[in-house]
């Protein structure tokens, strides 16, 4: 009785974290496989899959209601798992990085991609939406994005990251994932 909680606590994290991460990984792995199946079946199983984020998350937010000792973790998969619905993430990785709070690993992630665009490896189109993507989750992390940077993702980001920003502005939630309550 001693940890009054702690280690439930961190179990509990871990089991969430765990869970998505698996969405996550079935989001990827339906992307890659999406040449494998027909049209219908991929909205099917993405279909599937969204709902089951929309699970999640109304599990976090009953959670989060509660129990605030788990409120900062629990708010950043919110947010991540609301970039996957409202589908303006479309890279899992990207996902991932964000719910898990990893601004390096983001910024490894874009220096990764611009490399691979520049040798001719990743098309313009793909480049430029794992671009945009990977600075607003920094954006949405509270990291200082360069002057070249916000240009770019003034210029081109989406209709789809607006809508994500109206999803989190509607929850309440400030860039860093803290709520205002």
């Amino acid at each position: 009785m001693a940890s009054r909680g702690a280690s439930e606590t961190q179990k509990l994290r871990q089991q969430m974290e765990d869970q998505l991460d698996r969405l996550v990984a079935q989001l990827s792995d339906l992307e890659e496989c999406k040449a494998d199946l027909d049209e219908e079946e991929y909205e099917e199983v993405r279909k599937d899959t969204i709902e089951q984020l929309n699970e999640f998350q109304s599990s976090l937010s009953r959670m989060t209601s509660g129990d605030m000792t788990l409120v900062d973790s629990f708010n950043a998969m919110q947010l991540a798992i609301q970039a996957a619905i409202s589908q303006a993430f479309k890279t899992p990785e990207v996902i991932q990085m964000f719910a898990k709070k990893q601004p390096d690993q983001l910024r490894e992630k874009l220096s990764q991609i611009e490399r691979d665009q520049k040798i001719g490896k990743l098309p313009v189109e793909p480049y430029t939406q794992q671009k945009v993507e990977i600075l607003s989750a920094l954006q949405k992390l509270g990291v200082s994005l360069t002057a070249a940077e916000q240009s770019f993702l003034d210029s081109h980001g989406s209709s789809l990251m607006k809508n994500f920003d109206q999803v989190t502005d509607e929850t309440g939630k400030h860039i860093n994932g803290f709520s205002d309550k």
